[in-house]
């Protein structure tokens, strides 16, 4: 898989309690990259961006040192790495958020984070959460086998082959970013072409006549959404952000920053070579020159780019069309308003400030993770850094959240931090569906016209972010944080003593090392 190689992960078997782990190395580093031709500055996770693909088995542990590298003040030089969609379920120190759960990690220091996802398999990632880090290459791909997947009959080859990345490229530093700007490529895999530049080699997934593919497609990107499709192929998705679906037959995935599909893929055409199309819905852009494509090569090819086919897509996912194909059905009474804690977030921008705000106030970080400040003792909202962004949520409560989008441009990827969640309103329609909603990690927003609504009960006491995940957004303050049962949290989410010397580290730096 170009621009991807594997870490070597080894299970343990661990004497007291016989239970598998997967052990790692992330080597966090800065190193000059080209990867659609244009050479500029970047981060690198063990040399290359994306970074190592992580994997593990269902049950497995993890344990996996972050070892911080970095010496480009411009884009940072201390870090945190979230593990995007794995629960932290009574571990939210080791969620990876900095300033919520952590201090960052320092420069030439390390830190270990140490996890046993709760009963979870699928598609994941992991990122910086960190300002602007992962804009700049601090990203990679993490899957979670299921031995006894319920779908392992519909497909033959499920591994590092099938693994699909898309990712914004810029070739500026991330803080010069603005808002006008588009990507300067699209990579796929973690390589592109940009206009203009040279025919970099395009990302090629190799497949073999009659032989079934699951298909891993993750948007790891820091803006755009895109439209996902494959000439004169369909697909049958299993999977929306790490929890199965019931299978859903489509030819063409809209996918938004932070979200992941597996789908089916059957390779049943003429041998030959076929465009992977990835189309950014938020900016006109083209496929010319093999602009935003990757190439799907049968076994028995030539190697040469595919044939330019007419294949117009009629049949896309469409969200509110997926159903949770596990214990399915939102929790609470059914009914808009009907949760115990319902609550209205309004995300728009200032106009005067240039930032975003949710309900009037513009998330900025606390010098204090929130995390800390529950173990030092602060437990209600007033006491709670940042004001006015920190919503204090009791223990087992069925929560509604709705997303309207009247004041917003445009669509907005929302994630929510050690959760997954119902989506009883999806964008692009208007009624409510509490039975068999698709269950995810992160939502679209939709249009003006759209009120995207989420349940989820609050069983995992701790500070969890929940936040634009368009990076250029969040570091603007569109984010809240969910302080779930406070007074719990001290008691379920125990803290060791290098994550204890993590902010007395950091503080001691001046702002240039930060």
């Amino acid at each position: 898989m170009n621009s991807f190689y594997r870490i070597t992960l080894f299970a343990l078997s661990l004497v007291a309690c016989a239970a598998a782990k997967t052990v790692a190395e992330l080597d966090i580093s800065n190193a000059v990259v080209s990867p659609d031709g244009f050479s500029r500055s970047a981060i690198v996770v063990n040399g290359v961006t994306p970074g190592s693909l992580l994997t593990g088995t269902k049950g497995e542990s993890f344990q996996i040192k972050v070892k911080n590298s970095l010496t480009d003040e411009s884009m940072n030089m201390s870090t945190s790495v979230h593990w995007h969609g794995i629960i932290q379920y009574h571990s939210n120190a080791m969620d990876g958020t900095a300033f919520v759960t952590q201090c960052p990690i320092v420069s030439g220091s390390s830190f270990i984070y140490t996890f046993t996802p709760p009963n979870q398999a699928g598609t994941f990632w992991y990122h910086s959460h960190f300002r602007l880090q992962y804009c700049e290459g601090l990203r990679g791909a993490m899957v979670i086998y299921d031995p006894h997947d319920p779908y392992l009959g519909l497909y033959d080859v499920d591994d590092e082959s099938t693994i699909i990345t898309l990712a914004d490229w810029y070739h500026i530093n991330a803080f010069d970013v603005k808002p006008i700007n588009i990507p300067d490529s699209l990579l796929i895999n973690g390589v592109g072409r940009y206009p203009g530049g040279p025919a970099t080699p395009l990302a090629v997934i190799n497949v073999v006549q009659g032989k079934r593919y699951r298909i891993r497609l993750l948007n790891i990107g820091c803006k755009p959404d895109y439209q996902f499709s494959i000439d004169n192929h369909t697909f049958t998705v299993i999977e929306a952000d790490g929890e199965p679906t019931q299978p859903l037959v489509v030819d063409s995935i809209p996918i938004s920053a932070a979200q992941r599909y597996s789908f089916i893929l059957e390779a049943n055409q003429t041998v030959d070579n076929y465009y992977i199309r990835v189309n950014p819905t938020s900016y006109r852009s083209t496929f010319d020159g093999g602009l935003n494509s990757a190439i799907l090569r049968y076994s028995g090819a030539p190697i040469e780019d595919p044939p330019d086919r007419t294949w117009p897509t009629v049949n896309p996912l469409e969200e509110y069309n997926l159903q949770a194909a596990n214990d399915p059905g939102a929790p609470g009474v059914a009914g808009v308003g009907n949760a115990d804690i319902n609550l209205n977030l309004v995300a728009q921008i200032n106009q005067t400030t240039a930032r975003f705000q949710v309900n009037g106030v513009s998330y900025e970080s606390p010098s204090t993770p929130v995390l800390l400040q529950l173990l030092s003792g602060a437990l209600t909202a007033t006491q709670l850094q940042p004001q006015g962004s920190v919503y204090v949520l009791p223990r087992n409560k069925v929560v509604e959240v709705s997303f309207p989008g009247a004041l917003l441009a445009a669509a907005h990827p929302f994630h929510l931090h050690g959760h997954k969640f119902d989506v009883v309103r999806s964008a692009g329609v208007t009624g409510y569906n509490y039975v068999n909603p698709v269950r995810r990690d992160t939502v679209s927003s939709g249009s003006v016209a759209d009120n995207v609504t989420i349940r989820f009960t609050t069983n995992n006491p701790g500070p969890w972010f929940l936040h634009c995940h368009i990076d250029f957004h969040l570091d603007l303050g569109m984010a809240v944080v969910f302080a779930e049962a406070p007074e719990n949290t001290a008691q379920v989410d125990s803290v060791n003593g290098q994550w204890n010397q993590l902010c007395p580290t950091y503080d001691s730096l001046p702002p240039s090392e930060q």
